[in-house]
């Protein structure tokens, strides 16, 4: 994609502000969040939505050792899996002393809603509903068509609505969304820059024919990017504040041009990863403006930890932890992208795929895109800080 000029966040705004006039104080994205709780809350569940950032084993039968989707299962999280591989979720759970199960696990045809409810004493857990794959509120999320089950966080939520009626004051609930429609859109501008690229090297375009091709792709998915965030703001709103939830923190997107797959891309294109999210953020905080929530800036938080690694015990945050070479071979080559979830580090293990040298605990990245158990850790650590910072925890 050599040669795509991003147009940013700063110029998409600035036409904003010149079709309303010029003179509309109201410039998108810059109000907050008002009337949030202050005192600290007494939480028995922690029920977050979201995608697999914050997925706890949805996908676990895709990784049966036995290859029929029954226990033991090898992966199942989006991270180096081994007995101690937790993901932010849990581990933030657990510092609570809540304990916190998926809402639905299952591949392809088959899932079971709430399977801790086999144990009686577990059946108000199953309040995870992150989901690997799911958009804010698209049911055919990545990895859709091969069998995930991507249920978005339109459905996430109305299933904890069918399942509890409504929200409780006692509720922590965590919104980290959007990430997926970022890896959609982007796919979608990535294929019309290729082919607007192909046919001006062939002469059928000019130039300015070209860049105006590749500024109208480029505002088409930042469209969409702003799309998403309404509708997520809008769920928050009459679906999660409306129905009783009273302590509900909002995470915005990180910039994931700082991740190894973003890493991956040309310099060209990097900006316009990265103005996805500033666009999703900017419309989800201008939606949220005075909405009794609090807002977490993964974005900043994430850019501080990407720029001073050493800072939070980090040594590498360029190379997966996870290899492709050893993933494919377990799975007979099923899997040849190296995705973390079907990625274990237990050590001696014959299922073990952690690159020789990885260490899941000073390694940033699992795969392309996310976090080791060290990685998540970082993250899980930032959000209770910032719950401290709220007076909630």
């Amino acid at each position: 994609m050599k040669n795509v000029r991003s147009w940013g966040v700063s110029a998409v705004v600035a036409v904003l502000l010149v079709a309303c006039g010029g003179g509309d104080p109201d410039v998108p994205g810059t109000g907050s969040p008002a009337g949030a709780p202050t005192t600290k809350g007494t939480f028995t569940a922690v029920v977050s939505f979201g995608d697999s950032l914050s997925d706890v084993g949805t996908y676990a039968p895709a990784t049966s050792l036995a290859g029929n989707g029954t226990a033991p299962y090898f992966g199942g999280k989006f991270t180096t899996n081994s007995a101690t591989g937790t993901v932010w979720v849990e581990n933030l759970a657990t510092s609570m002393g809540i304990v916190v199960t998926p809402a639905e696990v299952g591949f392809g045809a088959s899932s079971v809603k709430c399977p801790a409810a086999a144990t009686p004493a577990l059946a108000g857990t199953c309040t995870a509903y992150g989901q690997g794959g799911a958009r804010v509120t698209d049911p055919n999320g990545i990895g859709h068509a091969g069998g995930a089950l991507t249920v978005p966080v339109v459905t996430q939520i109305a299933n904890h609505l069918t399942r509890f009626t409504s929200f409780k004051d006692s509720d922590l609930i965590l919104v980290y969304a959007g990430n997926n429609d970022v890896f959609t859109q982007f796919g979608t501008f990535a294929a019309t820059a290729a082919q607007v690229q192909a046919d001006a090297a062939a002469g059928k375009l000019t130039a300015d024919q070209a860049n105006a091709a590749l500024f109208n792709a480029q505002t088409l998915a930042q469209g969409e990017m702003k799309k998403a965030a309404l509708e997520l703001a809008a769920l928050v709103r009459t679906q999660i504040l409306a129905k009783g939830g009273k302590y509900v923190a909002v995470m915005t997107l990180s910039d994931i041009a700082d991740t190894p797959f973003g890493n991956s891309l040309p310099a060209s294109a990097r900006p316009v990863l990265t103005d996805l999210s500033r666009i999703f953020n900017l419309w989800l905080r201008d939606a949220l403006t005075n909405q009794p929530v609090q807002l977490i800036d993964t974005f900043t938080i994430f850019k501080d930890g990407y720029a001073n690694p050493g800072k939070y015990g980090i040594v590498n945050n360029t190379v997966p932890a996870c290899d492709a070479t050893k993933i494919s071979a377990i799975t007979s080559g099923a899997v040849t992208d190296g995705s973390s979830l079907f990625c274990n580090s237990t050590p001696g293990a014959p299922y073990n795929g952690l690159r020789t040298g990885a260490d899941v605990n000073t390694w940033q990245f699992a795969d392309g895109v996310h976090p080791t158990t060290g990685g998540h850790k970082i993250i899980s650590d930032a959000f209770a800080a910032q719950l401290h910072a709220f007076g909630w925890i």
